[in-house]
């Protein structure tokens, strides 16, 4: 244990410095050798930590995301080359170096913490075997010593002996009680965590390996914890418990708010931004204008959840541009443009022609062959021109005395005008019709 904890002396000085910086406050408001002072110190180191591995928790998700789109292919690569494993590694190298990915970039939050887990997991230890280490000198080790947390002391363990806890104050009931329930809840933590992941934030399209080996860690990490749980201390367990409801905390924000193209947090996520959208008539902040940029650019190769919000927009009256901004369509702007009313709704529909009943159909149809029959009996004239005849009729009375005065015959001016529409000449006789 002394080789271990050597080796990480470049480690443990840092972090019991960072304690006993958080100690210094805490002990000014709760007490000195209070629980809550080292219980919160601990909480306070998780938190600092996490805050300066987000940028690998970032990194993190575009690594699983890439991952996961680039599942098809390594499956392909699989089945092309499943009896030659050396070209179907270099295959697999190729394919990683070509989509710029790096399968260990999803490990990397957890491989960044594991240090100060470790670092923590010895100052605690040594703490519990009265050693003072880094910066916790013999004042600090026993104020250490006598915080309890819920009765708990923070150096005791589950598997601790009643003579061990009995040397700490404590009794091993209240140990293993407040020990059993830290390391319930540090497993359902991390199942929670893995379980949304699986069932929210994964495109639910493409069946890969990759799920199932998702799927099979989110039993197998609660069962990990809670076995080798039984052997931390309560500070370890403290700082574990809080980096799991960290994890937790982070990755609903992500699931919410960056959801993974294709699955069940996406189409939630959709359907909230498309009532923001409809409502305010435009996207708000850079996050929501990535996600509209992102649906544009994807054009015909949109999923379902996208097309659904694209329509929904189109239907509104709104129009989303390559640059993640909705501004109003066209049909919209012409109407706003000729009344002059500002207004949101698309543009009303085409209504299609009532169907007519078999009586107005039958009444229609006699209508027309009477117009038809009325037509050539006049003349074999088009339903629209007028016969030289019905031009007559039409005249006013006051011009028929005017013709006679101009020494025009009774008829005589119906006649001309009735055959004004007709050739001058001999007509060529009609040829008889060929059946």
């Amino acid at each position: 244990m002394d080789t271990i904890a050597s080796f990480f002396s470049f480690i443990t000085t840092p972090v019991s410095w960072v304690i006993v910086q958080f100690h210094t406050v805490y002990g000014a408001i709760f007490g000195d050798d209070t629980g809550w002072a080292w219980g919160l110190s601990i909480v306070s180191l998780v938190i600092l930590i996490r805050i300066c591995l987000i940028p690998l928790f970032v990194k993190q998700i575009k690594a699983t995301r890439a991952m996961q789109t680039l599942q098809p292919e390594m499956k392909k690569i699989q089945e092309r080359y499943k009896n030659d494993k050396q070209r179907q590694s270099e295959e697999m190298m190729k394919l990683y170096k070509e989509t710029g990915t790096n399968p260990l970039s999803s490990c990397l939050p957890i491989l960044a913490q594991s240090p100060f887990f470790f670092a923590l997991y010895h100052v605690l230890n040594s703490i519990a075997n009265n050693d003072t280490i880094g910066v916790i000198n013999e004042s600090l080790l026993e104020s250490a010593q006598k915080a309890h947390i819920v009765g708990a002391p923070l150096a005791a363990k589950f598997t601790d002996s009643s003579s061990d806890v009995a040397a700490l104050d404590a009794s091993l009931t209240t140990v293993r009680v407040v020990t059993a329930v830290m390391i319930v809840l540090m497993s359902a933590s991390q199942f929670y965590t893995q379980r949304q992941l699986m069932t929210k934030n994964v495109d639910t399209t493409v069946k890969t390996p990759y799920m199932q080996q998702q799927k099979m860690l989110m039993y197998v990490f609660p069962i990990m914890f809670a076995v080798f749980g039984i052997n931390f201390p309560v500070g370890v367990l403290v700082y574990w418990l809080t980096t799991n409801l960290w994890t937790m905390g982070q990755q609903m924000y992500v699931i919410r708010n960056n959801p993974t193209p294709g699955s069940k947090a996406q189409a939630a996520y959709l359907d909230r931004l498309y009532k923001h959208v409809t409502h305010h008539g435009k996207t708000r902040g850079r996050g929501q204008k990535a996600i509209v940029k992102a649906i544009v650019a994807k054009g015909r190769d949109r999923n379902e959840f996208e097309r659904k919000f694209i329509n929904g927009l189109n239907k509104a009256g709104l129009a989303a541009q390559a640059d993640g901004t909705v501004v109003k369509g066209e049909t919209v702007a012409v109407a706003q443009a000729e009344d002059g009313t500002p207004t949101s709704a698309a543009a009303p529909k085409r209504q299609q022609p009532k169907r007519q009943s078999k009586s107005q159909r039958q009444s229609a149809a006699q209508k027309a062959a009477d117009e038809a029959a009325a037509q050539k009996a006049v003349g074999e004239q088009p339903a629209g021109e007028k016969t030289s005849l019905s031009k007559s009729d039409d005249q006013p009375e006051d011009a028929k005395p005017a013709a006679k005065k101009a020494g025009q015959k009774p008829g005589g001016s119906a006649r001309s005008k009735a055959q004004s529409g007709q050739r001058k000449g001999p007509q060529r006789p009609k040829s008889p019709s060929k059946k």
